[in-house]
């Protein structure tokens, strides 16, 4: 049932251990013209698993990653089998040989590859697991162009023992999954970084990348299961078989070798280097291959797979006929294709070996510019104008003649029905798409499309600086980078680059809520870590079990702890490097923004102010007078405009923080209020307004409107009173990282 395989640390790139398993070999072999034709080809869908870092695992054992490929349909029936396993570095000699097992592991039970199993002692350890496994699909298998399921599991065992008592350890157990789609498109050639992430309690990064190319098979590997009574003997059974897929074959063939040709020449050109093609027949425009084949009885049905590929070979293909007869011509054209297509595999898997990190980096970065095209799916991108502070004209004279002539609303004024019904309307227009390409999908997003949040993006532009205000969203990528190079020139008039002994101390503070704990932000956290790997972070712990108090006392309290955080890095670093700047972040949730505030305000509120309890701050019931309260003395202190990006994170749903009041905006109730209680509203929105409009040419403001999907949680007290989206923004971290990846410029 188990094939155990050892490979050992001594092993170098040179000499890399290889095995071939299994009983499926596509190496084309010569055919007798008196035989039937062989026509039959496999899917070989090859995993390189690079690295395992461990982000945030709770337990401490051994783990290790077992990897499956199935058929998305008929998975008992169909899987993929592992095919060749090669170990293409050796291990790296930190890892030590009390972490690492060197055993891997093929059950032919349920046809999976598990890595060697490996020691997790810390947070933020790295693996270097260096293993290529690759699996056979036949082409026949499913004939209704199914997709593929690609599944990761991560398995755990207590840190007691060994990792060779892991393989057959009865604690053993399944952890976490962690599910890709590939979809038909992709079957006939892909290349793909393909990160492995696991859950928000088993947080990991395991990089993976998947390439996948159909070539063809010197024998049947599979049948398609069919009635007893539809075949006669097997020879009938095959003949069947073969007529009714010839062409479908032939032209996933001739695609498969247009598209790994393609790929393999935009690789090399984005790394810069060259791949050797010296191999390949110069007679290989397949155009040519089966240029005498009849052209009666035309099929002129194209393949579903072939939609996006070059014109040329799919007018090749569409001379193809169905039925037409194996004449030699015929015969030495499919078997010159299955040959150039099998030198074209190989010599990509020659220049992958020789130039895998760079490939790796390659695909990495081409995955992470195109998840801002793929995630735009649940996000609305606008570009809206700042707010002027709004003193009691114009809009608001507006809003009170409204008031006093109906004394009622309709109920789409109201921003929180407006927000509500947007995120609805796009969240229908979801319900009627049909994804059809070849990237990966992650089923963690795509395996339930319409419970992913729904983020209504507004960039808010000072159109007194800018010639015009559209609706269109203009990324921030290049813009961004303009400023950082402008920056980056400023302070390094020379133009030299940095020098080597100079180091930039870049920290993120996170602050918990009300009643919350320092690890409540760690999914935010974590994906910031993915973004930029070197950046140092601290939870904020002064303030755990004491968020019933006085702000005062907790800014206090986060700000002592911030300075003795930042000392001590700051004698570290310069141990070693010139300290030359601090760039500080912070990210707060709830109430915990109006603590860092606090913290950032100094120690003049100390002196001023009286203390009291943080609800009655929340409520301006702190003081009789309205002026000298806490949260209005407050917005005069000039905070946010220390900060060159702000990024405002609101949702209609949650009923714990009012909805203007986290963006930040115009309160219609305010506005017809014309007591002293409304103008204190407007003079502490014309304080805030005006932090982030000074150097707004410089400055980056974004709101970002989260629409959770809260009908999975059924209808309960927590959803009635908003606190489900509440916490949801501490539970679900899809929508940090459709923001941080959308706009990774903002948080390195």
């Amino acid at each position: 049932m188990f094939r155990r395989l050892r490979w050992f640390v001594g092993l170098n790139q040179k000499n890399l251990s290889t095995k071939r398993l299994g009983n499926v070999e596509h190496q084309p072999g010569p055919e007798r013209p008196s035989q039937l034709p062989v026509l039959d080809a496999v899917h070989e869908v090859a995993v390189y698993i690079h690295r395992f870092h461990n982000l945030d695992l709770f337990e401490q054992g051994w783990y290790k990653i077992k990897v499956t490929v199935r058929w998305e349909v008929g998975e008992d029936s169909y899987p993929g089998i592992p095919a060749r396993v090669v170990q293409y570095e050796a291990a790296a000699p930190e890892v030590g040989s009390d972490n690492l097992c060197r055993v891997w592991m093929i059950d032919d039970a349920d046809n999976s590859f598990s890595t060697p199993p490996f020691r997790i002692k810390y947070a933020r350890q790295d693996v270097l697991l260096s293993i290529m496994v690759s699996f056979y699909l036949s082409f026949g298998a499913c004939e209704d162009q199914s997709s593929v399921i690609l599944k990761f599991e991560l398995l755990h065992a207590p840190m007691s023992g060994t990792g060779y008592e892991f393989q057959g350890s009865p604690d053993a157990f399944s952890a976490s999954v962690h599910e890709y789609k590939i979809p038909p498109k992709g079957l006939l050639g892909l290349h793909s970084y393909c990160p492995v992430n696991f859950d928000a309690f088993h947080a990991v990064l395991v990089d993976t990348s998947v390439h996948i190319s159909l070539l063809k098979a010197s024998h049947h590997t599979s049948r398609p299961k069919v009635s007893s009574d539809s075949r006669g003997s097997e020879g009938t059974y095959v003949e069947d078989y073969v007529g009714s897929n010839k062409v479908t074959l032939i032209k996933a063939l001739m695609a498969a070798h247009d598209i790994l040709l393609e790929d393999l020449k935009r690789i090399s050109t984005g790394i810069d280097q060259a791949v050797d093609l010296t191999e390949i027949s110069s007679a290989s425009d397949v155009t040519e291959w089966f240029s005498s084949t009849s052209p009666a009885n035309v099929n002129g049905d194209s393949s579903p797979l072939l939609s996006d590929r070059p014109h040329k070979a799919a007018n090749s293909i569409n001379k193809l006929t169905d039925p037409f007869s194996w004449d030699d011509h015929l015969l030495i054209s499919l078997q010159s294709l299955g040959n150039q297509l099998l030198s074209l595999w190989n010599t990509f898997l020659k220049f992958h070996r020789e130039n895998k990190t760079k490939i790796m980096e390659f695909l990495r970065n081409s995955w992470a510019n195109e998840r801002r095209t793929e995630w735009s799916i649940w996000m609305v991108y606008s570009k809206v104008a700042m707010p002027h502070q709004p003193k009691i004209n114009g809009v608001e004279r507006t809003l009170l003649h409204h008031g006093a002539r109906g004394n009622t609303r309709r109920l789409t004024d109201d921003p929180i029905q407006i927000a509500t019904m947007r995120a609805e309307l796009h969240r229908r227009g979801i319900a009627q798409m049909r994804i059809n390409n070849r990237s990966l999908q992650d089923m963690y997003i795509f395996g339930d499309p319409l419970h992913i949040p729904i983020i209504i993006v507004e960039r808010l532009t000072n159109i007194y600086h800018s010639t015009s205000v559209s609706s269109d969203f203009i990324p921030l990528k290049e813009e961004a980078r303009h400023k950082l190079e402008n920056g980056y020139r400023a302070t390094n008039k020379s133009g030299n680059s940095r020098r080597q002994n100079e180091h930039i101390l870049r920290v993120v503070v996170f602050v918990h809520g009300f009643q919350g704990n320092h690890l409540d932000l760690r999914l935010v956290r974590n994906q910031w870590l993915l973004i930029d790997p070197k950046i140092h972070f601290l939870m904020s712990e002064a303030n755990e079990d004491k968020t019933s108090g006085d702000f005062r006392e907790m800014g206090s309290r986060l700000a002592h702890e911030v300075i003795t955080f930042l000392k001590k890095k700051m004698d570290k670093v310069s141990r070693n490097a010139i300290l030359t700047d601090i760039k500080l972040s912070f990210v707060g949730h709830s109430i915990g923004n109006l603590i860092i505030r606090t913290a950032l305000a100094g120690l003049w509120l100390l002196k001023k102010l009286k203390g009291t309890q943080c609800i009655h701050q929340l409520t301006f019931t702190d003081d009789p007078d309205l002026e000298n309260t806490f949260i209005y003395n407050l917005s005069k202190e000039k905070t946010l405009e220390n900060f060159q990006n702000v990024i405002l994170f609101s949702s209609p749903q949650d009923g714990y923080v009012p909805y203007h009041s986290a963006r930040i905006e115009p309160s219609s109730a305010a506005s017809l209020d014309s007591s002293k209680r409304g103008k204190i509203f407007h003079e502490m929105l014309n304080n805030l307004l005006g932090q982030i409009q000074s150097d707004s040419d410089h400055r980056v403001v974004i709101r970002c409107d989260v629409n959770f999907n809260t009908a999975c949680y059924g209808r309960n007290l927590n959803t009635l009173i908003g606190r489900t989206a509440h916490i949801e923004f501490l539970e679900s971290d899809i929508f940090a990282k459709f923001i941080m990846w959308s706009f990774p410029e903002l948080f390195r």
